[in-house]
């Protein structure tokens, strides 16, 4: 897939402020707004971070901390006082609210330090560096997590942060991004999370299902050998991220869990989605991702990958709204935007992929030919099913596959899905959508999805023939994006080759 439109916004405040409003499941539950209305200080030590804290006239009041430069072991001490209850050698976030914690331009470096966050509520951390945090050779620091949350925390956005380490538990690290015992409401977006053994987890052992409502959005997982993350209980979704380099499992689902995932780019990796090392079993719902070089092993005890070919296995209703950028977008878009140090930059969620098109490629549909000419073969849309999103007044389903031009099928609204589907598997290479007579470039924008996996087989935008690779599904949808009237679909024709 190769990225045609890139739409990238660019916050108005400099990053040296606290930029942009808290997404996903951070904006419930009352919102995440950090220290906004606070004062605002500068820190250039762990010490003074806690300092800031505490010198506030209660845990509550608003605070936002902009911190430059590095923050290591050797500046960062325990600080008292009536707005605080900190420790020594980690940043110490408890028992209060109300709380934002900036990089200043290219971002601060938490280095060997971690960010531990208790009993805590509103919290922001964003645009810093968090790296080499140990739970075991020297220094130790927050038990080995980059960030770690627990204990009834409510309400946390981290974002635009780089998390790392320099290899798994046997060097000494943890987790990057954990959230244990009855922690809720977090999103972790536009960040980077990489070189670690544990990517992160939500819920500390089997029976820890308090937590949830995580949202993970555009984030690069990269090299990282599995918890990207190890969800137990509660709901987590997972879009618009880019996981490269996963070694051994990837998003795992287990004990009860329910997690969507959507428009991910997944790369390189083995066993992305599943639920792995437990016989208790998690739950997913799938659609729109691209698996690109991604290894499956086979089904056994303890181990129940998704794939080879990703169905849902439940569906999961998301409380907010949010765009959704084509998933053969991600990895461009995450190169300028994850991360500390990229000025809170973050997409739109209005970016499109397509296929390469060769434009002497007889069968293209940009070929100068009738765009409306059936390819050769037989219609495999003859007697099969369809179904869709909605449907306006007067129109049906079933008018897409009657094989008369004279009915169609319009969504209620601009935009809208049309399937044909059939009982078992077929074998489908190439579609044609003929438009109503009159109704010509009505359609703009849309996508072919593989219903069953939620593979994204073509994008484009028109009516006309489209070609992909032969793909074996027991329902195909045509996803309208964008239109320039009310589309109308007389036919939705299904080829073999």
């Amino acid at each position: 897939m190769v990225m045609v439109t890139a739409g990238l916004s660019l916050p108005m405040s400099p990053a040296s402020a606290q930029t942009g409003s808290a997404t996903g499941y951070a904006s419930q539950n009352g919102g995440t707004t950090g220290g906004a209305g606070g004062q605002t200080v500068r820190a250039t030590t762990g010490t003074q971070i806690h300092q800031a804290l505490c010198s506030r006239p209660s845990t509550s009041t608003p605070i936002i901390i902009e911190v430059q430069g590095t923050i290591n072991h050797g500046n960062t001490s325990k600080v008292s006082g009536p707005g605080c209850d900190t420790a020594a050698d980690v940043i110490e976030l408890k028992k209060i609210s109300n709380v934002t914690i900036v990089g200043t331009g290219s971002g601060a470096v938490f280095d060997q330090l971690g960010i531990h966050i208790r009993e805590s509520s509103n919290i922001i951390v964003q645009n810093v560096t968090v790296r080499n945090v140990k739970k075991s050779g020297s220094p130790t620091s927050n038990g080995g997590d980059a960030i770690g949350m627990e204990s009834g925390v409510r309400n946390v956005w981290i974002d635009h942060v780089t998390l790392e380490a320099s290899g798994g538990e046997s060097e000494g690290y943890d987790g990057l991004f954990d959230l244990k015992n009855n922690t809720q409401y977090v999103t972790l977006s536009y960040s980077i999370l990489r070189n670690s053994g544990r990517g992160g987890l939500v819920g500390s052992s089997e029976s820890d299902r308090s937590n949830g409502y995580v949202t993970y959005h555009h984030n690069r997982y990269e090299n990282i050998d599995s918890r990207v993350p190890l969800l137990r209980g509660g709901i987590g979704h997972m879009y618009n991220n880019h996981y490269a380099g996963i070694h051994a499992s990837g998003i795992n689902s287990r004990a009860g869990a329910r997690a969507k995932v959507e428009n991910n780019y997944f790369e390189d990796s083995k066993d992305v989605l599943g639920t792995f090392y437990t016989n208790e079993r998690g739950s997913w719902e799938v659609g729109g991702n691209i698996f690109d070089n991604v290894t499956w092993s086979s089904e056994g005890n303890q181990n129940y990958p998704a794939g080879p070919n990703p169905r849902s296995t439940t569906s999961v209703s998301i409380p907010y709204t949010y765009g959704l950028d084509d998933a053969g977008c991600v990895p461009e878009v995450l190169s300028q935007t994850a991360g500390a140090g990229k000025g809170n930059r973050v997409s739109d969620g209005n970016c499109e992929a397509e296929e390469p098109t060769d434009p002497t490629d007889p069968t293209d549909p940009t070929d100068p030919t009738d765009p409306t000419d059936p390819p050769a073969g037989t219609n495999l849309s003859t007697g099969a099913g369809a179904d869709g999103s909605s449907k306006a007044g007067g129109t049906s389903y079933g008018n897409v596959v009657d094989g008369n031009m004279g009915t169609y099928w319009s969504p209620s609204g601009s935009t809208g899905r049309i399937s044909v589907k059939w009982d078992s598997g077929t074998a489908v290479s190439r579609i044609n959508i003929r438009e109503a007579v009159g109704a010509g470039g009505n359609i703009g924008s849309w996508r072919v999805v593989n219903n069953d996996t939620g593979a994204v087989l073509a994008t484009g935008s028109g009516a006309g023939v489209v070609t992909f690779n032969r793909t074996t599904l027991r329902k195909i949808n045509f996803e309208i994006t964008s239109s320039n009237g009310t589309p109308r679909v007389a036919e939705f024709e299904t080829y073999a080759g």
